[in-house]
């Protein structure tokens, strides 16, 4: 049986491939190893999938495509988890760029944006990620993501530069102060989902001006420093993996319009095109 997963810094969506053709999901919350420790892993796989964990001894093939999986000792990290579990198995831990090109590229060239709690770009020359000087974090970087644009809700609403029925419509849904996010955010592990998590308050007031121009300022954003570092970004065409491209991509495909980029495929979840790709790779 083989088992593919696809982790951001929120959730994980695992599917589990059956000899019957029959296709098991499952989900954890999101196994980032720039955050969580092998052991804290373990915990989540042993407290959050104890089905999938039941079925270990007969699993062969795990590929793992995470946020934060981009250098040998966080694959480690990963790996290690997975194999207490899953002691059978053949383990492969890559990055989740790798994992969004082959759900959107496929065999083709192409420039693959991840926009979800987090943003990440990579071009994918058919076979292999080039990555660019990007992905640096919610503190540095995250252009255009949940983590973004909660930040820009967060902040305008501390700072007071919200519209009045706005910020009023923001103070009854969270109840905000700053000592909270103070110490949720510098304090407390987690803090770029916690930031994140306040970008849902934009589907609520996506019609009004103010989110219009967030989402436009945060688009062209991740535009300016991701898409456009790349000096032949016009001859291919640009794919999006995640809840922000997906939930927004009338706005994202505008202002991408505006930039001349070519859009392609925007999916909210690689999941399912991950796992036929790597079926058909593994055949």
């Amino acid at each position: 049986m083989i088992l593919v997963a696809d982790s951001g810094s929120s959730k994980t969506d695992w599917l589990l491939a059956t000899p019957q053709q029959e296709t098991q999901q499952f989900r954890t919350s999101g196994l980032n190893p720039y955050f969580l420790t092998e052991k804290e892993i373990a915990k989540i796989l042993r407290d959050q999938v104890p089905e999938l964990i039941a079925q270990g001894s007969e699993i062969t093939e795990i590929y793992f495509f995470g946020a934060g999986c981009s250098s040998p000792d966080r694959h480690e990290i990963v790996s290690n988890a997975l194999s207490q579990y899953f002691p059978k198995a053949f383990i492969s831990v890559d990055s989740d760029l790798y994992g969004s090109a082959y759900a959107t590229c496929g065999h083709d060239k192409g420039i693959c944006c991840v926009l979800g709690t987090g943003s990440n770009i990579s071009f994918f020359d058919g076979e292999e990620i080039h990555a660019g000087k990007h992905g640096l974090g919610f503190v540095l970087g995250d252009e255009g993501s949940g983590t973004w644009f909660g930040k820009a809700l967060v902040t305008g609403f501390l700072y007071g530069n919200m519209p009045d029925d706005i910020n009023a419509k923001f103070e009854k849904t969270y109840h905000l102060t700053r000592e909270d996010v103070i110490k949720n955010v510098y304090q407390k592990p987690g803090g770029n989902s916690y930031l994140a998590a306040f970008s849902k308050f934009l589907t609520e007031i996506r019609t009004t001006e103010y989110a219009q121009t967030l989402l436009k300022d945060g688009f062209q954003e991740f535009i300016d420093t991701n898409i456009k570092s790349y000096p032949e970004y016009h001859k291919y065409k640009c794919h999006f993996v995640g809840s922000i491209s997906h939930v927004f991509a009338d706005e994202l495909k505008a202002q991408c319009e505006a930039n001349g980029i070519r859009v392609g495929k925007i999916i909210r979840q690689p999941i399912h095109d991950l796992l036929d790709f790597m079926l058909e790779k593994s055949a």
